[in-house]
């Protein structure tokens, strides 16, 4: 979760303006700070703790109500965390659903659902649970199949990246599963690459950065030297880095000073620290 939060924080300050020359950007600014990446995040980890009650590694699908009750669980805690923090630059249709009484979905395939998922990816002791966890994550609102399959793709990747699984087989399965097209690189991606808020548009690019980068930091340098949806592309990125290279403890103690104590709270309770 530190690496979702902080490639939210890192991008955040170059989503929207031309996107950087190069790779050495200035890593953090005073505008590094978090956006809705990070809150619906701290929402979906919230509510993960609340259904396995607080047993952060325990999360079994054996319960035949585990579904309903924690979706009904999810919708509460990302109302009331959007809520909180309204102006941290939620999408437009996400925005009304989270100021209604609505609790139905709205067949969203924006990244929304890829970017918030990443506690999914250390919940379950499998793979298959670990997919239908996300797929659960994302189905209360991003019910579209192209918002649901951003989320399985990036929670398989994060559980694969922490299991042991090398950069080719995580590729390899992405692409045998979602049928993602991982073959690009970076560099042949962002000249013609430009601001995409659906998954089908940024969530394969998100992981090639991962997938290109040789360091927790460089994954999250790539997504912001692609360009596009910044601080999402660099929230998915991250996430996936950190479970595979882990975060330093310098970044993590930014990401610390960086968000409010009851995030943190959050925070820390999951990670188990």
């Amino acid at each position: 979760m530190y690496g979702a939060i902080l490639g939210d924080m890192i991008g955040r300050p170059y989503e929207f303006l031309r996107a950087v020359k190069d790779r050495n950007f200035e890593l953090f600014n005073k505008r590094s700070v978090f956006s809705d990446d990070s809150v619906m995040t701290i929402a979906v980890a919230e509510a993960l703790l609340k259904v396995t009650d607080g047993r952060s590694r325990a999360f079994t699908t054996e319960d035949p109500d585990i579904e309903n009750r924690f979706k009904e669980i999810l919708i509460d805690s990302l109302k009331k965390w959007g809520r909180r923090y309204p102006d941290a630059g939620y999408g437009g249709r996400f925005m009304a659903w989270l100021l209604s009484d609505k609790r139905e979905p709205y067949n969203s395939y924006g990244n929304g659902s890829a970017m918030r998922v990443s506690a999914a990816g250390y919940i379950a002791d499998d793979l298959e649970t670990t997919i239908k966890v996300a797929a659960w994550t994302a189905e209360v609102t991003h019910n579209h199949h192209e918002g649901v399959k951003g989320a399985e793709a990036v929670a398989a990747c994060i559980f694969m990246a922490r299991t042991g699984c090398t950069k080719e087989e995580i590729k390899g399965y992405v692409e045998s599963t979602f049928h993602y097209d991982l073959s690009r690189t970076v560099d042949e991606i962002k000249p013609g690459y430009s601001f995409d808020v659906s998954c089908q548009g940024s969530v394969p690019e998100s992981i090639i950065c991962f997938l290109e980068g040789d360091s927790f930091e460089s994954a999250v340098r790539n997504a912001v030297y692609l360009g596009g949806d910044t601080d999402t592309m660099g929230a998915i990125a991250g996430s996936i880095a950190e479970a595979y290279y882990g975060v330093p403890e310098s970044l993590k103690e930014e990401c610390r000073k960086r968000v409010t104590p009851e995030m943190l709270k959050v925070l820390t309770k999951f990670m188990g620290e």
